[in-house]
């Protein structure tokens, strides 16, 4: 059985720094019709319940800890038997939604996450969070990048835990060298692709500066 992506958007707040705004959050998930992942776990976990079926949910990666990406991660996480992985530096801001409840795993630079016949390899991603992992499933011809990359340029950087300087950089080291071909999947709205993102790079460079 082939490996598919798996979509749903799941809507509610994310709040940090003394302010909540509404939001739409893509929930991502990759696997086949017995096993699979789910890349983040925000606001509804009846709805990614609802994704995932009657598979094995093998972990739960999060691609950073925004309350908005991890809100219901233990949740899901006590529904399915899964794993919720994280990188250690965004613990911080793990902490501040779930204080009594740490992840149970970290993700690690290069590391590889084994699904259905498919390898998502682990991309550190930091500056719209420290511990921002992108996942990269060559295979599919997809990278799955949380809040660093959107279609139209970098995630946001104007709250606590967060750099431009470090999101570009990110961006245009680990995300930027993939094929152009290559889908980008995104924490909010659209997809986009490695190439139609590329060529604006000295854009974002000026817009953030």
């Amino acid at each position: 059985m082939t490996a598919r992506v798996d979509h749903a958007v799941t809507s509610g707040t994310f709040s940090l720094d003394g302010q909540t705004f509404d939001v739409d959050n893509n929930v991502w998930v990759l696997g086949d019709d017995s096993e699979c992942v789910v890349l983040d776990a925000p606001h509804d976990v009846d709805a990614i319940l609802t994704l995932v079926g009657d598979r094995h949910v093998r972990a739960i990666l999060a691609t950073h800890a925004h309350d908005d990406h991890v809100r219901v991660a233990p949740e899901l996480a006590r529904a399915t038997g899964a794993p919720v992985l994280l990188h250690a530096a965004d613990r911080v801001l793990w902490d501040m939604v779930h204080p009594q409840l740490p992840p149970h795993g970290e993700l690690h630079d290069g590391q590889s996450i084994e699904v259905a016949g498919t390898t998502l390899r682990v991309l550190h991603t930091p500056g719209h969070s420290p511990g921002a992992c992108s996942f990269h499933a060559p295979e599919l011809g997809a990278v799955f990048t949380g809040d660093t990359l959107f279609a139209g340029g970098p995630g946001a950087t104007g709250r606590s835990y967060s750099d431009f300087d470090t999101i570009v950089r990110s961006i245009r080291t680990r995300l930027l060298s993939l094929p152009a071909e290559t889908v980008v999947h995104t924490g909010h709205g659209d997809d986009t692709t490695i190439g139609a993102e590329a060529p604006h790079l000295e854009e974002w460079l000026a817009r953030g500066h």
